[in-house]
This record gives structure tokens, sequence and C-alpha cells, in this order.
């Protein structure tokens, strides 16, 4: 039985989530007494049976009911990281996590705890505030003394490439429980709790893309459009991280830029180039800039309309008056507010005059040069030829509108049209007397 035993304990001889850290400790004996004092030992047959018995199992339910008797009636053992090691074989993390645990507090450099508690906290769906805590102390024991707790027993370079995967599980674990209140919010729909957790999260990972990604997906979820720059920014930035350098996975990047694009493109309109920005600017840190925002679609019309109004006063002034006119109220409005009162200045194009020498009335095109829009009537008539596409300003009073067509007509004199150009009329010669024969 005791060859056997040994044959089957050469099956743990390395550390199961790594496979590169050598075991040093020595297979259990039944006479303690004859062990060196240094020496594993069981503490009688039962545990010797007990033990052997979870090695010698193959079916893994059985297994672990032999482990579970084992831990039970033996919870004081000599061989506490064998024990550690097999319950994570069978993917028992919240076993692996309590009693590794309960090992470190006695022991608080003990690598093979250490290194299973740390691998396995991010295996709990539902951990306990307390398997969180020390799940995050012992990954932060591991970043803090890695070098320190090299086996004797283990090369240089086996523990060069052990190391870094180490330290992978150790970021991973202290991530996982950084991350894992906002997610538990975000599943209660508690978008401001699960802002606040992402926020303490990205102080301990700025350059993570989930976590910048998971604060911008809480903050928009909350629908305060005051904040969607913001959240746009958070989730830009969780795009733009590459996967190895704490990215999310390249398909979810893609599907994330992919997002971005379309969140952008329905506040601020589609526009390459100010999202090209927005990506460039996010690489240079975790958090937006102060002042930072992204205009709206309406935000732009506005600007747009007033820098248009400042350019263009008149024109600005005509365009408001126009809509009203073309509006489903246009004749009432026309009535109420126009008729017979005094518009400022204008500015329009001469199109026609009627008649052609002396005219009378001139028609003008205010938004383009070719549209007629306004009928001025003068007082008196010209005095000769007005020239045709020359710009005016005009001032006068509306008498009379028509909807369709569109014409809003001006009662005016010459001394109110500035810019007007007037030909002199063509002289006609004078009429000869017939000669007296």
């Amino acid at each position: 039985m005791h060859s056997f035993f040994f044959r089957s304990l050469t099956g743990i001889a390395t550390f199961a989530v790594f496979t590169l850290v050598a075991m040093t400790g020595t297979a259990p004996t039944a006479n303690a007494q004859a062990a060196p004092a240094a020496q594993k030992k069981v503490k009688d047959q039962g545990e010797f049976d007990l033990y052997n018995g979870v090695l010698t199992e193959k079916d893994p339910a059985k297994k672990l009911q032999n482990l579970e008797q084992w831990t039970q009636k033996y919870p004081d053992t000599d061989f506490k990281e064998e024990r550690l090691q097999l319950y994570n074989s069978l993917k028992q993390p919240a076993k692996v996590v309590d009693l590794g645990s309960a090992m470190l507090s006695k022991d608080p450099k003990n690598l093979t705890a250490l290194v299973l508690v740390a691998a396995n906290i991010p295996l709990l769906p539902n951990p306990t505030p307390e398997q969180m805590s020390n799940g995050e102390k012992a990954a932060q024991t591991l970043k803090d003394n890695l070098d320190s707790l090299k086996p004797p027993a283990v090369s240089d370079a086996d523990w060069k490439s052990a190391s870094t995967n180490i330290l992978h599980n150790a970021n991973a674990a202290m991530l996982y429980v950084a991350m894992l209140p906002g997610q538990q919010a975000l599943a209660k729909k508690d978008f401001p709790t699960a802002e606040e957790a992402f926020k303490k999260a990205l102080q301990t990972n700025p350059g993570n893309g989930q976590v910048a990604y998971s604060l911008g997906s809480a903050i928009l979820s909350q629908k305060k459009v005051d904040r969607y720059p913001e959240a746009m920014y958070y989730i830009a930035r969780g795009a733009s991280i590459e996967p190895d350098k704490g990215g999310l996975p390249e398909a979810t990047r893609k599907q994330v830029e992919a997002y971005i694009t379309k969140i952008f493109t329905q506040y601020h309109g589609d526009d390459p180039a100010e999202l090209a920005k927005l990506k460039e600017l996010v690489k240079t840190s975790p958090t937006p800039p102060a002042g930072f925002t992204i205009e709206t679609q309406s935000d732009i019309l506005a600007r747009k309309e007033k820098e248009f109004r400042e350019k263009n006063p008149q024109l600005a002034l005509w365009l408001v008056i126009k809509k009203e006119l073309t509006g489903p109220t246009g004749e009432q409005y026309f009535e109420d507010k126009v008729k017979g009162s005094a518009v400022p200045k204008l500015k329009g194009t001469v199109i026609s005059a009627k008649p052609a020498v002396r005219s009378k009335e001139l028609v003008l095109g205010l938004e383009n040069a070719t549209t007629p829009e306004v009928t001025l009537k003068l007082e008196t008539p010209l005095t000769g030829k007005p020239k045709l596409g020359g710009e005016v300003e005009f001032e006068g009073v509306p008498t009379a509108f028509s909807k369709d067509p569109f014409m809003l007509t001006f009662e005016t004199e010459k001394a109110k049209i500035s810019g007007l150009e007037v030909e002199a009329p063509p002289r006609v010669a004078p009429k000869k007397s017939a000669k007296k024969k």
C-alpha cells in the first residue's frame, strides 16, 4: 500500500494552476516516529487511508466526497497545501478561497495558498465581503513580494516564466474584486452606485479597457443627456486600449468601436473628423480633461445660426419673417405682425422691373438672386432704367402678401432704396418739322 501511495502522490508535484513551481514537500507516512522532524506526516493510519482514498479515486464526485471526509475528520493536517490543490483540481473555488485564507492567516507568505486564493477569487460569482477582502489581500501580497516568494528548488528560468503567470492572475484577481461591486450594481440597474464603484476601480486600474467601458456604460445608462459626453469619453477610451496593454479582447473592442461611432453620430451628427479627435484625446488620459464636452446636433445648429446672424443680420431677419409667413398661420402672422409695420432694412437682388423704364415696381430676391420674394411699389417712378442683378438695401411698409406663389409687397420710395443703379433713359430725337413747299 505504501509504494502505491508514493506513486500516487507524484501527481500533485506541481502547482495545479501554473504547472511550473515544484512542490518541495515529501509524501506522508503512517509511521510518524520514523519521519524526520521537518518531514510532513499523517497523524495516524486513519488519515493515511483517507488521503490515499482521495488520491486513488478516479470518479470526480466520489473524489470530492472523500476529500470532504478527510477535511472534516482531519482539519489540522501537515498536508494543507496538497489538500488545497486537490480542491482546486476539483473546481471548488469557494473551498480553495476559504481554506487558503485560513492558511494565510497563520502563514501570510505561503506561496501555494497565495497563488490559489488569487486564482480562484474570480471564479466565485457572488463572493462574500470577507472572501473578496482575502482574495484582494492575497493578490496584493503576490504583487508586493513576488521575488522573495521564489521556492529554493525552482530555477531562476522556471521562476521567471511562472512569476509572469502568477502576476497575471494576481492582477486579474484585483481587477475582479475592484469591478464586482459595479457589476452587481449594474445587474440591479443601480447605475449611480455602479458608476461610483467603477470610478473607484479606475483609480487602481487606469489603463484597463473594461473598467473604462463599464464606467461609461454606467453613466450613459442614467440617461442624463448633459453627461453623455463624459460617458462617450470613457467608452471611447475603453475601445482605444490595445488587448495586450490591458484592453478588451479584440472582438469585443471592435464591437465597442462600432458602438461609440453609433452613439457619437446620434448625439453629435455624422462627423468623422470630430470622432477621430475624440479617439485621439482619450488616449492621453483615463479621465476627461476639464471643460470637456461634445456638441449636440442642436448645439451645432444653434451655433451656426448665431454665426450666420452675426455675419448676415439682414438675411437672417428675412428668413425668420419668411419662415413665419410660409407656415400654417402665415396669413394671420402677416395681418397681426407684418402688415403696416416698419420693417428694418433688408437686402435683395433686383430681378425685374415694371415697366422696364421709369419703373414703379421692383421685384427682388432676398434669399437668393433668382427667386422673386419681394415687390417694391414706388410712390413715384424712377427717372430711368434700373440695372438688374444689382444688390440693393431698402426700407418699406408691407401692404400685401401672397402665400402661393410667395410674394410680400412693400410700399416705399426711391430715397429709401440704396445701392440702386439707374441708367439714364434713352434720349428721343425731336421730330423734324416738314418743309413748306
